[in-house]
């Protein structure tokens, strides 16, 4: 026969346990307690238990080891098991002695010795089942109406959590109104002066590696690189002969005294014009005296050496005879005749060809894209010199030098690009420009700076001349009587708007008063919470 079994909560009331077993479907209920459950220490609720289960033909079986809670089962002629695998027995039954009138029994706390009055048949047990009955008519009626739950006993778990929560929010709450009156008050006072100008146009020296020194109108400046291969294809234009030279051999007479040397890249003139060059030095004997039949006569040193044509081509064959050029006393004949040029035109790259080259390169940087790539690489507030952007192209060279032979008629020129641009950090154009106007103050004591103009300041005309840097600094000043942030404080701390009257200051031209949180409606006394703007007037 099947059985369900239900675990019971230490929330469970009556009303919900009697629910669960009216709803449960098998005719075996099982129903397993916590190990300290209020609920079923009752005899009252125990015997409701057992007059509902009798009314809706449930055999009711409790599951415990509790001792004090067998006993009282067995006076509801409930079965007790003491696991869910156990036979159910019904316990031995108490005499159940209701002196005091109360209906509600602790079974833990009574004596082994009070639970054998539990057994006695006295006429309270009348009394007892009368007061079941009242409760079980009760709990039909509730459910009847809707069948809402009731808590016989409160819930004190739910009663702490309110409490911890009220406790919580009005802590809150004061923290709050402790903050919101004492901490959070601020007010922002912007004065509005009014002031002079003074225009600062100055041409500055600009130094990466010294320091600023408006004495010497020197201001230092930082500066980023970056590099970018650049280059261009073009065309060589020239063309020239680059077939092999003609060669030959030719002899050295020499009639003189003295001997001669033919120096190497001696240039030697054929009788048709073409020039040939002398590939190695040739030493020439002198001329020595020997007999010619009866009589003695001067017999000539000789020598021969080796000669190219100057140029290449076929036009360089052929030569022969006599040729001019060599030394005073030494005369030249071709032995023979030169051969083995030949004509082969090929394209060449000119000088010209390479200075429009370079124009290209140059027109291919984009300076206003490199300049905002390298600005980029400011960190912390820098204003960019103005038009200082240098770049180098001392690595650039032609893949084919000047005269060369372009292969398929065509070359490269480019190289690694360096970029440098300078720029000037913002708090130090502000102290610079702070001490050239505190120059220009007439009388410090009485006077004040409210805006240097670094925000405003212009920088062009940037030059390169050699290693030094010079640019034309422009910008406009503002001085005025001087009102220091204390003076404000002390005559605006604790007043409200139309008590405030700093209009009657010398200088002051207009106050505009801001409150945070929008609750404040005065300044605070305390002034730390004040803070204290100066405009200018314009």
């Amino acid at each position: 026969m099947q059985k369900e079994v239900i675990y019971l909560d230490n929330e469970d009331d009556i009303t919900t346990i009697i629910g669960k077993l009216k709803s449960a479907s098998p005719r075996i209920v099982a129903l397993v307690p916590p190990k300290r459950v209020g609920v079923l220490q009752s005899a009252v609720n125990l015997r409701l238990l057992a007059r509902t289960a009798e009314q809706h033909d449930k055999r009711l079986v409790i599951i415990t080891n509790n001792h004090a809670l067998s006993t009282l089962a067995a006076s509801a002629k409930i079965p007790v098991a003491k696991n869910l695998q156990s036979k159910p027995e019904l316990g031995e039954i108490a005499a159940l002695d209701i002196d005091d009138g109360n209906d509600v029994i602790d079974g833990i706390d009574l004596p082994v010795g009070d639970h054998a009055s539990l057994t006695e048949p006295k006429s309270k047990d009348k009394e007892l089942d009368k007061a079941v009955g009242e409760i079980a008519t009760k709990s039909a009626e509730t459910g009847a109406k809707g069948k809402k739950a009731k808590k016989a006993v409160p819930n004190f778990n739910t009663f702490r959590k309110k409490l911890v929560i009220g406790i919580s929010a009005g802590v809150l709450l004061v923290g709050f109104l402790v903050w919101a009156l004492v901490f959070a008050p601020h007010a922002t006072v912007a004065v509005t002066m009014r002031t002079s100008d003074i225009s600062i146009n100055q041409l500055v020296t600009l130094t990466d590696s010294g320091e600023s020194d408006v004495s010497k109108t020197t201001l230092r400046v930082e500066s980023q690189s970056a590099s970018e291969d650049i280059s261009v294809e073009f065309d060589a234009t020239g063309e020239k002969d680059v077939g092999e030279k003609a060669t030959g051999t030719v002899n050295f007479s020499n009639s003189s005294p003295l001997s001669q040397t033919v120096e190497a890249g001696t240039e030697l003139t054929s009788a048709s014009g073409k020039v040939y060059t002398v590939v190695s030095a040739v030493t020439v004997p002198r001329a020595s005296l020997a007999w010619c039949g009866s009589s003695p006569c001067a017999s000539a040193g000789t020598a021969s050496g080796d000669i190219v044509a100057s140029e290449s081509g076929e036009s360089y064959n052929g030569a022969s005879g006599t040729m001019t050029g060599g030394p005073s006393g030494v005369s030249t004949t071709i032995n023979g005749a030169t051969s083995g040029g030949t004509t082969k035109m090929a394209a060449i790259v000119t000088e010209e060809d390479i200075a429009k080259a370079k124009k290209a390169v140059e027109s291919k940087v984009d300076r206003k894209a490199m300049e905002s790539t390298i600005a980029a690489n400011f960190k912390g507030g820098y204003t960019i010199i103005t038009d200082s952007l240098q770049v180098d192209t001392s690595d650039f060279s032609s893949s084919v030098k000047k005269d060369g032979e372009a292969p398929n008629g065509g070359a490269k020129y480019g190289g690694k690009a360096v970029f440098k641009l300078y720029a000037v950090s913002n708090q130090e154009l502000k102290s610079y420009l702070d001490t050239l106007l505190e120059k220009q103050l007439d009388n410090p004591s009485t006077q004040r700076i409210y805006d240097n103009g670094a925000k405003a300041a212009k920088f062009s005309n940037f030059r390169k001349s050699g290693d030094s840097l010079s640019v034309s600094l422009s910008t406009v000043g503002k001085i005025g009587p001087k009102i220091t942030e204390e003076e404000v404080k002390k005559q605006v701390a604790g007043k409200r708007v139309g008590d405030i009257q700093l209009t009657a200051i010398e200088g002051v031209s207009d106050v505009d008063i801001r409150f945070s949180p929008f609750w404040v409606k005065s300044v605070p006394n305390n002034t730390d919470k004040i803070t204290v703007e100066f405009k200018v007037d314009g």
